[in-house]
């Protein structure tokens, strides 16, 4: 384990799935409410950017990788 930067938002209850070129995408959550925004983790540079928010808040929801590298988020 190592320590990196903190997200843009802090938040529990997410998914996180690693993408095909390696970085990491963190999608919903709470934090003091349900949360519909998703940040994407860049592991070579350690930073977190902000990236695309979904119609609803999501909490213990699901995401998969499809084979055309793809999340689906469904649930929560």
């Amino acid at each position: 384990w190592i320590n990196t930067t903190s997200m843009n938002i802090e938040r529990f209850y997410h998914t996180a799935s690693v993408l095909t070129n390696g970085k990491v995408l963190v999608v919903g959550g709470v934090s003091s409410t349900y949360l519909n925004s998703s940040e994407l983790y860049d592991p070579s540079t350690g930073t977190w950017t902000s990236t695309g928010s979904m119609n609803f808040g999501r909490d213990r929801h699901t995401a998969s990788v499809l084979a055309n590298g793809k999340v689906i988020v469904t649930g929560g």
